[in-house]
Formats: C-alpha cells, structure tokens, sequence
C-alpha cells in the first residue's frame, strides 16, 4: 500500500481524493502498515495517515475510514515524536559546530533546513527566550512542536536541538526541560553585579571587606598573585583585578553551580548546558574569563558552551560594530581559555555579523556556537516588502510607534531621523530599505509589538494577515532564508 501511495504523490493525484492540497513530498514516512505525509489542506499544515494501524488510531483528527487528517497539535507531534525519532530533539554530545536558528514565527526551520544543505553543523531549531515567548505570545511547547513538525515536513534526519535561551530561573529551567529542551542557556545576568566597574577603586575595595571572610580567603588562596601559564596565554590575577571581578561574579558562579547541582548534573537524559556572561556592562576581559572557568572546574561544573562579552558591539540584526584587529586579537586570548578547560565558545546575537565570521573560522580551531535569531525576522519582512507594499508600510509605520517601548528590552544605536518616510518610497525600491542598519534594527526589535498588538476591539493589528502572507509566500520565504541563512554558514566556514 505505501508503493502505491508514493505512486499516487509522485503523480499528483491525492488531489483528486482530498480536493484542493499542497503535499510535502519530502515527508512522506512510513510506520508500519500506515502511511504519513504532511499536507496543506484548506490553508492550514495537517498529517494526512493511512491505513489503519498504531500510529492511525493514536492521531488525533479527522477521520475519513480510510485516511484521517490530523491538526498540527501538540498532542500530535507527541504521537509524531514515538513514531519518528528523528522529530525529538537531541543534545549536541558530538560537540559539533551548531548554530541556534530562532524562529519568531514558527515557520522559519523549512528555510533554515535548505539552507544547512549538507554542512557539518548541529542546528538548534527550536530557540526562543522567555523574553521572546512573552513577545509572540508563544509557549515553549509551540516553539518545539513547530520545530518538530518542520522536521518531518522536509525529511530532515540528522538531528536537531531545542535551547531553553537565556533562562533565569530555576523554575524555568526545569519547566523547559520538561519540554523537550535539550540545551539550557543560564542567563546570570541578574547575580553579575554590573555597578562595581562603575565604582573608584577605594569604593570596591570597601565592598569587597563586606564579603564573608571565608569567600576572600578561599578566592586570594587560590588566585591572587599567581602566575598562570596555558597554551598562548600567560595572566597574573593582580590584587586590583581579583578584587574586582570577585564583586562582579562571585554570586553568579554560585547561581550556576546551584543550577547545575540540583538541576543540570543527574538529569536523566543529556543536557547542552551553557551558561552567559555576555550580559554585561563591560566586555569580559582575560582575567575575569579564566577565574570564571578556573572556579567552575574546582566546583565540578561541567558546562558545554560559555558566552563572553567579547570586544565591540553585538547589537541585533547589524554588522559587528568595532575594530576587527582589536577583536581578532581579544578572541585568541578567550580561544586559549575556553581550550584549556575543554568548552566551546558561544557567540551570541550571532545574526548578520557577518565581517567576523572568518576571524571567528580561522582562530578557533575546536567547534563553536552561534546564535541567530532576529534575521530570520527580517527575511519574512523582506518578502513583504518584495510582494505586499502596502502590508509593508503599515508595519513599517507601526513599528516607528512602537520602537521607544521596544529599547527597554533591546540595546540599539538606531537613528531614526536617518530613515525615510516610508510613503514616498516607490514600491520597487522598499526591499532596499531592508539593508539600511537603521530600518534593519527597527523592524526587528519591534517584532514582539507587530506580532501580538491589538485594535481596541481586540484583533490583532497584523497577525492573522502575516500568517496569510505566509501562506502565500512559503516557498519564496524558503529561498530568501537560504540564501542569507547559507551566507552566515559559508563565512563561518560550517559546510
């Protein structure tokens, strides 16, 4: 049966039995007795089984004898899941390049699956912040479920991740996990204390005296004036440099071995644990980097990736803004730490950064992770602009109302009186804005507004016709995420 089914495909004749339908060639499964491939049926993604076996009746759907139509449902993607492992995620425990591809939309991983082609890359699918969840009005269920669903609609079988980012909590994380995620990143910002850089030198040595005497003596007994010697770098943590990074992480490093004690270290399947340090006021230098690694060896935490603050700016959807020398330079000293204490490098706000993703390539000579998310945004904006003019401008003009409630959550240089009034912009030359850094950064961290924000009789201002747009656009949406996805993939030498 499941011969004449990929016969009946292959000629395009479902149709014929199921009337107007998109079928996805690339996902037709087989489980047995019963067929499974995912469709497009009356403008909404649906499983269409056959037969009449386990995974059949386990669905959840219509049922029409001898085929059932199944909702792209939570509780579906758990029956998708048993059925095809390949639709779990999974940790990243071969340490491979892997590159986090957020999805604001849920419709981003087809895109970011023919972009990775047959790169040597771990990709993390399903990736979304608390921060962004709270934004689309999202839980991380829907993120997965999306991710999952993608997968088997494009055959993709090589593995993929689910990263709870930038969690803060423990209840979060545990909440997360719970869900399928395979990648936890610990956003600490909320123990770093980010006002002693700010603090004179008087000033931070009569806070640090308040400190319990047992943490000063056990930091200055292992770390102060010693003489540290690894492969390409040598540091001595001088009285003025301990004192201050000991004010600014010593909370932190307890939070994560807490984290990784009750939560990460006897979970009962593999976890990516990655702990951030890139939420900062002031770039991680040298020193504060290997005391950071130095004190979690000795505590017996284990982690996968560290984020440093590195050198310049990392603002979202823009090229790195900084002096690439002086990047180039900072990046080996942080290479030599992360090498020695045996974990990779994770460079967040990854998207777009695009002049030093070669630097990135030619200096770190284990793998490494980089998070993208926002430009995939941009890249379903772009195909408005291409093909929906006046949807465009609508957003385009929300987004400036928008934008001063926006950089409360993001930090961005964005200089609005640069950009052009978007009504005297002809048609043709609206995709162009979408390479102006200052368009670029307005439309994206303004995502969270167009995406959930209602009239005053409670519809949504954008939504449901960004979803018909995507339903119109899939297949150019596809494109324009490969090409600039495969762009990121190409200088970061990953295929």
């Amino acid at each position: 049966m499941f011969d004449l089914i990929r016969q009946d495909i292959q000629n395009n004749t479902l149709k014929e039995t199921y009337g107007d339908i998109k079928v996805y060639t690339k996902s037709l499964s087989r489980d047995g007795d019963d067929a499974l491939v995912m469709v497009r049926k009356d403008g909404k993604k649906q499983l269409l089984a056959l037969s009449h076996s386990g995974l059949f009746q386990e669905l959840e759907g219509e049922d029409g004898g001898e085929w059932k139509l199944a909702p792209l449902t939570h509780g579906n993607r758990l029956v998708l899941n048993a059925h095809f492992p390949y639709t779990v995620p999974q940790a990243n425990t071969a340490r491979k390049n892997s590159m986090g591809l957020g999805d604001r939309l849920g419709e981003a991983t087809p895109g970011h699956i023919a972009a990775l082609g047959d790169a040597e890359v771990f990709p993390i699918f399903a990736q979304q912040s608390i921060r962004e969840l709270n934004f689309t009005a999202r839980t991380y269920d829907d993120v997965v479920d999306a991710a999952a669903f993608a997968v088997f609609q494009e055959g993709y079988k090589t593995g993929y991740g689910a990263d709870g980012d930038h969690l803060k909590t423990k209840e979060d994380i545990v909440k997360t996990l719970a869900m399928g995620a395979t990648m936890i990143t610990l956003d600490s910002s909320e123990k770093i204390d980010n006002s002693i850089s700010g603090l004179s030198a008087k000033a931070q040595e009569e806070k640090y005296k308040t400190l319990d005497p047992e943490v000063q003596k056990t930091y200055e007994d292992l770390y102060l004036d010693k003489t540290v010697e690894i492969p390409g770098l040598t540091l001595t943590l001088t009285k003025e440099t301990l004192l201050r990074d000991v004010l600014i992480y010593h909370s932190a490093l307890d939070f994560i071995t807490e984290v990784y004690e009750e939560i990460i270290r006897d979970y009962p399947r593999p976890v990516d644990f990655e702990v951030s340090i890139d939420e900062t006021v002031t770039p991680t230098d040298v020193e504060a980097h290997y005391l950071i690694a130095a004190e979690l060896k000795r505590r017996g935490v284990v982690i996968s990736t560290m984020a440093p603050r590195f050198l310049g700016e990392f603002q979202k959807g823009i090229d790195y803004i900084g002096d690439l020398d002086v990047f180039e330079a900072d990046l080996k000293k942080h290479v030599s730490i992360s090498e020695a204490f045996g974990y990779r490098l994770s460079i967040h706000s990854g998207s777009d950064k695009f002049s030093i993703f070669p630097i990135l390539a030619r200096n770190i000579p284990q793998t490494f992770h980089v998070k993208t998310a926002g430009t995939s945004w941009l890249e379903f904006i772009h195909v408005l602009a291409e093909h929906e003019p006046k949807l465009y401008r609508d957003i385009r003009r929300y987004a400036l109302q928008a934008f001063p409630e926006a950089t409360k959550s993001y930090h961005v240089t964005t200089d609005l009186t640069a950009i052009k009034d978007v009504d005297k912009i002809p048609d043709g030359e609206l995709p162009r804005e979408l390479k102006d850094n200052n368009v670029r950064q307005l439309l994206l961290i303004t995502f969270g507004f167009i995406l959930r924000d209602t009239d005053d009789e409670g519809n949504f201002l954008f939504k449901h016709k960004l979803e018909r747009a995507f339903r119109i656009y899939e297949e150019e949406y596809k494109e324009h995420l490969k090409a600039h996805i495969g762009r990121h993939l190409d200088l970061l030498s990953f295929r």
